[in-house]
């Protein structure tokens, strides 16, 4: 086992390399992976772990006594291999019957199934030892806007989430919900379509404290907002409980790119606030090789964005140690951020602080200067 994964705990979906080529306009160009083999070979990497949507490890339909038999095989490798399971998921998008939506679909029988079905997973990543429960509402939305009230659904998210709490809480089991927010696809508008969506939505729970954040790179960027910032609402509200780390291009469809295959800049500054903050949760790469590799080159794929992860991180330490980098944050006041505003100063003296307005506004911040310091600490060449 290598030490590439020793300080980070990197995981990766049992989807993300077991993904077979497939896209909408084409069939798979890989032969599926046995979750078993993807355990040994990412243990071989040096990965920490492994997450699972229920239905990437138990097929749907299976019999009881084919789950258990599966189940009991998946949990003997990774006993061997050391790994662990970072988060599991309910896969509550892909049957037909949740083609209105799970948890908000118009059939309440639809909706109760869906909470059924994701009760029957949560004892599944219970059983395996899961930390992190995610909850991605894939189908959770609209083409056709008159068709729900956007209320009653957001309604019904919550019952359900409460409910599964409750759930959670009642048999016993040691893991935190998280909400994984997306703007839209498949679905042609979701609900939650944001951070700070999900975040307002958490804060109306039942059990709020139990219930986090899981940002998606791809997920903010695909609507052009910035996941730095996304990431940084997510630890300043101390929610960020997961996250998924891939690339993908501004405007495009979801693109799940190898994390730094796109945008080194947007992801040099994730992995150093991440690193900045501490964050010890895992670093889930939820994201595919590109569907013109080789089933070798879905493991050049994940050796990639471990790499990129730890050389990012080396960057960020690196960069920060450059005394001119600390001249041009003094320059740019970035310390003075840490400092509260007012300071016990009354009205009246707040008052007078706006005469200096013409004064202030001849100030620069050197922001110029400590982008490119960013950009060649990037590049290697300061």
């Amino acid at each position: 086992m290598t030490d590439m994964g020793s300080r980070h705990r990197f995981t990766f979906g049992l989807w993300t390399v077991g993904n077979p080529g497939r896209d909408p306009f084409g069939g798979p160009t890989r032969a599926p992976v046995d979750p078993v083999e993807s355990v040994a070979k990412l243990a071989q990497l040096g990965a920490w772990g492994v997450n699972l949507h229920d239905e990437d490890l138990v097929p749907w339909g299976s019999s009881p006594s084919e789950r258990d038999r599966i189940v009991a095989r998946f949990k003997v490798a990774l006993g061997e291999s050391g790994l662990d399971v970072g988060m599991a998921t309910t896969n509550l998008f892909a049957h037909p019957a949740f083609k209105d939506g799970a948890f908000t679909s118009n059939d309440r029988r639809v909706r109760r199934a869906a909470i059924g079905k994701a009760m029957r997973s949560i004892d599944l990543g219970a059983e395996l030892g899961a930390e992190v429960y995610v909850f991605w509402g894939g189908r959770e939305g609209t083409e056709s806007g008159v068709a729900k009230d956007p209320r009653d659904a957001l309604e019904r998210y919550r019952e359900a989430i409460d409910v599964l709490a409750d759930y959670a809480v009642e048999q016993g089991y040691a893991m935190r919900f998280a909400i994984e927010p997306k703007p839209n696809e498949p679905r042609g508008d979701n609900f939650l379509p944001t951070v700070g969506h999900a975040l307002h939505f958490v804060s109306t729970l039942q059990r709020p404290e139990m219930v986090g954040v899981n940002p998606e790179v791809a997920h903010d960027t695909m609507a052009g907002l910035s996941i730095h910032h996304a990431v940084g609402q997510a630890l300043w509200a101390g929610k960020l409980f997961h996250i998924d780390l891939n690339s993908q291009r501004i405007g495009r469809y979801d693109q799940d790119y190898r994390f730094g295959a796109e945008d080194l800049k947007e992801c040099f500054l994730l992995v150093r606030l991440l690193e900045r903050a501490g964050y010890a949760g895992p670093l889930a790469f939820d994201a595919h090789a590109y569907r013109n590799e080789s089933a070798e080159g879905v493991w050049e794929f994940a050796r990639g964005c471990m790499a990129t992860y730890t050389a990012l991180a080396e960057r960020a330490r690196h960069f920060d140690a450059l005394p001119e980098v600390q001249e041009a944050l003094a320059a740019a006041s970035t310390g003075e951020l840490t400092v509260t505003t007012v300071g016990g100063d009354g009205a009246p003296v707040l008052k007078a602080e706006a005469d200096s307005l013409d004064a202030l506004a001849e100030r620069g911040y050197f922001n110029e200067r400590l982008d490119q310091l960013l950009v060649e600490a990037l590049m290697g060449v300061r």
